[in-house]
């Protein structure tokens, strides 16, 4: 569930002043609504929705070295449709948007590293496809393939991704039929699903303690997929988000995430756990909480985030324990957003669990997810 803001959209329609003027005084832009009705259709709703305002596809997961050091990464496409008129001829039109996040989590190293890249769809460096999973920018690029594996790469600075996810299940489809709620209101939703338990073989370049590149590195494990798309998310009164992915050791696969008000309660909450047999059980707003045990100061922005915390589902507690303190994204004098993302070890009752993703936003300041 990862975070678009307007300052990344307003920095590369910066680069159309003219265009983007004119169409700031047009009528505003009608983009397509989330319902109920109308379920998920795998796999044809792999690829992209482009009357809807926002829509990613995010993937995150932990990686094994061959002397068994373990990483985490992060990867995700945004498409963004902007509201600039559809029947502008103009090849420089920028009717959408497409941004990619690129991140390494490395104890070695002992912070996030990261990277991105904005530009507008077109003359084939830069799109997303519908019907099938194919979303391009520049050199990165996420693929789905006919048998359904997927071919990842980024070339990020200090540092590279080349990967393929394996599924080993079925997708979880998530909420109802791929409705997902994320407020009181019933267009507060996106369409959402999962693919967890993806089995993940390639190589990573990592960057030195000099900050160059060192060779790639051979790698295993496994990693989370989300693709979601939406037009209306978030209320009013939301300021962020706590969001957990998790593959569990057992083969099941676990979703939360709280929505939070600027009191910090839960303006909206939800989780879905699957079991390895397929068994899907469904957590509403009241049995869904994320409850903090340690917090981390970022040294450069003095945000505080609750990087260790308890997920409650129901009568289970799931406790989540960083790989490594330091895996704040910071990005405001490019993008605008500041949040903390990483990889997290869960564990039940004192035992090992699973490994997962934590993201957690609004902290530093107001997440706002509107495109204009």
């Amino acid at each position: 569930m990862p975070l678009i803001t307007v300052a990344r959209i307003a920095r590369l329609l910066l680069l159309a002043p003219l265009v983007c003027f004119s169409h700031a005084f047009a009528a505003g832009p009608q983009f397509a609504a989330v319902s109920p009705d109308k379920p998920i259709v795998w796999p044809r709703d792999s690829g992209a929705h482009p009357t809807f305002r926002t829509e990613w596809w995010y993937a995150t997961g932990w990686l094994d070295t061959p002397d068994h050091q373990p990483l985490g990464f992060q990867i995700t496409f945004f498409r963004s449709a902007t509201g600039h008129p559809a029947n502008d001829p103009s090849a420089f039109a920028p009717t959408q948007l497409i941004i990619a996040h690129a991140a390494l989590s490395d104890p070695a190293f002992g912070h996030l590293i990261h990277d991105q890249k904005i530009a507008r769809q077109g003359f084939g460096l830069a799109y997303a496809k519908p019907d099938n999973t194919d979303v391009r920018l520049d050199t990165w690029r996420m693929v789905r393939a006919p048998d359904g594996h997927y071919d990842v790469t980024a070339d990020a600075a200090g540092f590279a991704l080349h990967l393929i996810f394996t599924p080993t299940q079925a997708p979880l489809i998530q909420g109802a039929d791929g409705y997902s709620r994320k407020g009181p209101l019933p267009e507060q939703a996106s369409y959402y699903y999962s693919e967890p338990q993806l089995r993940v073989t390639g190589s990573v370049t990592r960057p030195s303690a000099e900050g160059k590149s060192s060779a790639p590195t051979p790698v295993t494990g496994s990693a989370w997929l989300d693709h979601e798309w939406s037009s209306t998310l978030l209320a009013a009164d939301a300021v962020g988000w706590d969001w957990l992915g998790a593959n569990l050791a057992d083969g099941a696969a676990l979703m939360a995430f709280k929505v939070r008000g600027t009191d910090g309660r839960a303006v909206w909450a939800h989780a879905a756990l699957r079991e390895a047999d397929g068994r899907v059980t469904q957590y509403g707003a009241a049995d869904v909480d994320f409850e903090p045990t340690r917090r981390w100061r970022s040294p450069r922005t003095n945000t505080e985030y609750p990087i260790a915390a308890v997920v409650r589902t129901g009568d289970m507690r799931w406790q989540l324990t960083p790989l490594l303190d330091d895996q704040e994204l910071d990005s405001r004098e490019s993008a605008g957003a500041l949040y903390w993302e990483g990889a997290v070890t869960v564990s039940r009752d004192g035992r090992p669990a699973g490994r997962g993703y934590l993201e957690l936003t609004g902290y530093g300041k107001k997440l706002t997810l509107e495109t204009r």
